[in-house]
């Protein structure tokens, strides 16, 4: 077992992957995105090592799973959300950012780049990062008696209802033995979409998930026929949509709607207080973050993202400018040509 007790303070160190969830657990720290299992899965994705930093002091302690990637060398959080983490009074240690600096150094890291935790609200100044607010992301309240379906958007509950009638089937399955039929209408929405080639995940992601990641599926069927299924991923209180994917066929069904309906309803029978449901595209104030308002349409939270250089010189030479575009692409060395 991990001794909490054991780590010098003021020093950030890199945590041994195996002490990792130890010290996780020591912390009460729960949350998915900062589980090792997770952030390994995600560096297939950021082809990165998976790295969890902390600092302690009399005052608490600073946990930071990234991905620390190579040529160039940069930080980057896994996929989704993350940020350095005070366990204890905030702002968590006016050192930590000293100490990250030093960090960066020693690795001749160019940048870092956070997408901060909007349901920790971690996004503030003493980690020394440039912050920039997005649009929010969606929270939806699972505590209390209500009937869920009674609290969300009346256009929804209709679609809620227009499935049901239709005869669709839902089956929630913990721990799902088979991914493939996600998997599958997952592929065919990213294509159907044109999404983006960063989404197209490989079969390594999908193993990674199955084996080391709290999974929950949500599957509706429709006399016998797939058309949508959501992934829902986490431990007590928080509960967190992952990735949703629906047949053509499913259009105007409301087979989405009953499947995240249905997570929800899963997770608070299963003693979780929230489920996030994420933001818009690249955190914008969208079409796909109206949807998902239109289930807690009082739950947008706050959400922002963090940069900063570490090596001016270096990352001007690499992105081929003169000065740092803070509102462009970020890393700009990294912009898809």
């Amino acid at each position: 077992m991990y001794s909490i007790a054991a780590v010098t303070p003021g020093r950030l160190v890199e945590v041994e992957p195996a002490d990792w969830d130890d010290v996780l657990q020591g912390l009460g720290v729960t949350d998915v995105y900062y589980a090792r299992g997770f952030v390994e899965a995600s560096a297939l994705l950021g082809k990165g090592a998976p790295v969890l930093l902390r600092t302690t002091d009399a005052d608490g302690d600073v946990l930071f799973p990234c991905l620390l990637r190579s040529d160039p060398p940069d930080v980057v959080t896994p996929y989704g959300y993350g940020g350095p983490l005070g366990i204890g009074p905030w702002p968590p240690h006016a050192a930590f950012a000293r100490q990250y600096e030093d960090w960066c150094a020693g690795r001749g890291l160019l940048s870092s780049f956070v997408v901060f935790h909007p349901l920790f609200g971690n996004a503030e100044p003493a980690i020394g990062l440039r912050r920039t607010d997005l649009a929010g992301t969606v929270a939806w309240p699972l505590d209390g008696d209500g009937e869920l379906l009674a609290g969300m958007h009346k256009h929804h509950r209709r679609l809620v209802r227009r499935a049901q009638a239709a005869g669709c089937e839902v089956t929630v399955e913990p721990a799902p033995a088979d991914l493939g039929g996600f998997v599958a209408i997952y592929a065919e929405t990213m294509r159907r979409t044109a999404a983006s080639p960063f989404y197209r995940f490989p079969p390594a992601y999908w193993r990674a998930l199955q084996a080391r990641v709290p999974l929950v599926a949500v599957e509706v069927r429709r006399r016998g026929a797939l058309l949508a299924g959501v992934l829902g991923m986490g431990e007590p209180p928080w509960l967190h949509y992952h990735l949703g994917a629906a047949a053509k066929a499913a259009r105007g069904t409301g087979a989405s709607h009953l499947a995240l309906l249905e997570l929800a309803r899963w997770g608070r029978a299963n003693g979780f207080r929230t489920l996030h449901l994420g933001g818009g595209v690249g955190g914008r104030d969208d079409s796909l973050l109206e949807f998902k308002l239109r289930f807690a349409p009082d739950g947008r939270v706050g959400a922002s993202i963090g940069k900063a250089v570490h090596d001016l010189p270096g990352y001007l030479a690499r992105s081929g400018t003169t000065a740092v575009d803070w509102d462009g692409f970020f890393p700009a060395y990294r912009e898809p040509r």
